[in-house]
């Protein structure tokens, strides 16, 4: 088998990588029969020569290989016929803007693989950039922070060469006693609580954190059921909160009143209650001035995310009163960091741990299985046509 490592063509150009050198090279000592081709790559945060080092072999042309693999969306011009993919392709909630490149690869013949849909069996994800999503959002919060008050500079983590470095500028600071509020319980909020554990701030009960004071930082964890209650009283329930939400009422109020900063790394989807309405931000009594809006739903939980921002330039402030976008780092603004393509920032680290969970647990089955459940769950189109699984895109690409 020959494994192709693409060149990320979609706009901006992505520096992450599905395997880093070494680990191609251990692939290929465990198998033999197995070959890596790299396509060059002006972006990509190894350069040829480390791939090379390692055994791999550097070329343009990957029409020789048996499967290619990438991080985002291939321009669809870029499309070989009759390969093996793995990306996201971002096509499974029938994403409009992705409509014409699931299209391209029906009519190509191209099994698609998505890392999206590589599950195991109870449907939890084997792969995904969450755990790092949630440390550079949160780094990014307490950047924002302490320049909208003056009170240190940190900088930005793709100015950093990994995770450690990034780190290390925490040594040289003291935050003040702001009181945080995380919301999320999946790999996105457990990267965010990597950081505030990593930092020693206190976690406290929701209670503490409702009604008291404190002379030092401190953050509340709130999960999915602290924050909604059905409207009839009747006890939380999670799979009928997710099919029926628009039975549920958010009971956030009361953290938004005493919250400096709010790190919102919740899944959210259309019909869902969100935390608070514009109108509740023109109240005095919303208390927050920052918030880390990792999960980024434009116009979703946090109505006042009404557009993303870039790695360049990550946060907008927000005029309550105006209910308009403005300059950040004002004393009238509550300032928004809506990056939506955050492990960006560190593409190195999250690029072995990517790579570390794909050779450990989807490619030796996709290198010695072929009927393997994994692969098979996880494949969208093959043979120019959906797989039963996903046949119920088919309204959406006709």
């Amino acid at each position: 088998m020959k494994i192709g490592i693409i060149r990320e063509g979609k706009q901006p150009p992505d520096k992450r990588t599905p395997l880093v050198p070494h680990q191609c090279y251990e692939l290929m000592n465990n198998y033999p029969n197995l070959s890596i081709v790299v396509q060059p790559s002006p972006h990509r945060c190894f350069n040829e020569d480390e791939y090379e080092r390692y055994g791999c072999e550097i070329k343009e042309d990957l029409s020789g290989c048996d499967v290619l693999m990438g991080i985002k969306e291939v321009p669809i011009q870029e499309l070989i016929p009759d390969k093996t993919y793995f990306f996201f392709s971002h096509t499974i909630k029938k994403q409009a803007h992705n409509r014409k490149l699931l299209r391209e690869i029906l009519a190509k013949k191209i099994t698609l693989i998505d890392y999206e849909t590589l599950v195991w069996e109870n449907g939890s994800r084997i792969l995904g950039f969450g755990r790092f999503a949630g440390i550079v959002g949160t780094h990014n919060g307490f950047l924002t922070y302490g320049k909208k008050f003056e009170l240190f500079n940190l900088k930005a983590a793709h100015d950093s060469r990994n995770f450690l470095e990034l780190k290390s500028q925490y040594k040289n600071i003291t935050l003040p006693p702001i009181k945080i509020c995380l919301a999320g319980d999946g790999r996105v909020a457990h990267g965010a609580l990597e950081m505030l554990h990593y930092l020693n701030i206190k976690e406290v009960t929701k209670r503490e954190f409702l009604n008291s004071k404190f002379e030092e930082p401190v953050f509340v964890h709130l999960r999915v059921d602290d924050l909604y209650r059905r409207k009839d009283g009747m006890a939380w329930d999670k799979a009928d909160f997710y099919h029926n939400p628009e039975l549920y009422d958010c009971d956030f109020k009361p953290y938004y009143s005493v919250s400096d900063m709010m790190i919102n790394a919740i899944f959210w989807k259309l019909g869902i209650p969100v935390f608070f309405t514009k109108e509740e931000m023109k109240n005095p009594n919303f208390a927050i001035d920052v918030i880390a809006d990792i999960t980024c739903d434009i116009d979703g939980s946090i109505p006042c995310t009404v557009k993303s921002t870039t790695i360049e330039e990550p946060v907008f402030g927000w005029h309550s009163l105006s209910e308009k976008v403005v300059a950040p780092f004002q004393k009238h603004t509550v300032d928004v960091m809506a990056v939506g393509n955050l492990p960006c920032e560190l593409p190195l680290d999250a690029s072995t741990e990517f790579g570390t969970f794909l050779i450990h647990h989807v490619l030796p089955e996709l290198i010695d299985n072929e009927d393997g459940f994994i692969i098979k769950r996880a494949t969208i189109s093959k043979n120019g046509a959906l797989t039963e699984t996903y046949n119920y895109l088919k309204d959406y690409v006709e």
